[in-house]
């Protein structure tokens, strides 16, 4: 697996014409969640709740695969929106967007704001 010191060194590795989405995607999550950490992660780009460790602290994953671009989250996560998502799940921790087609990143800063509320919640 490919190692990058961080998410920028990450999307600017990535083909050229994926590049826009991967920073559509950064710049969603980080917004969503400006206290987040990011950081990478299992070869992509990973973020965690204020930096907390393990699977307690993580809210979001996103990359580069084969079939386009993934973005992962808990479980949980996704259940809330259950029927948002359904169109795009690919799993039950994922979902995959092909390279032609638009993300959803509306969705996805709403999916992490919810993260977000859940991690403080919790506390």
């Amino acid at each position: 697996m490919k190692s990058w010191r961080d998410v920028g060194e990450y999307i600017a590795a990535a083909p050229k014409e994926a590049q826009p989405k991967l920073k559509q995607l950064r710049a969603a999550v980080r917004g969503a969640a400006p206290d987040a950490v990011e950081t990478i992660s299992y070869g992509m780009a990973f973020y965690s709740y204020k930096g907390e460790q393990g699977f307690k602290g993580r809210l979001s994953y996103f990359g580069l695969v084969k079939a386009g671009f993934a973005f992962y989250m808990r479980p949980q996560d996704f259940e809330e929106h259950a029927s948002e998502v359904a169109e795009y799940m690919t799993t039950k921790s994922a979902l995959q967007f092909p390279r032609n087609e638009a993300i959803p990143i509306s969705l996805i800063k709403k999916l992490v704001r919810d993260a977000v509320k859940r991690h403080r919640t919790a506390r």
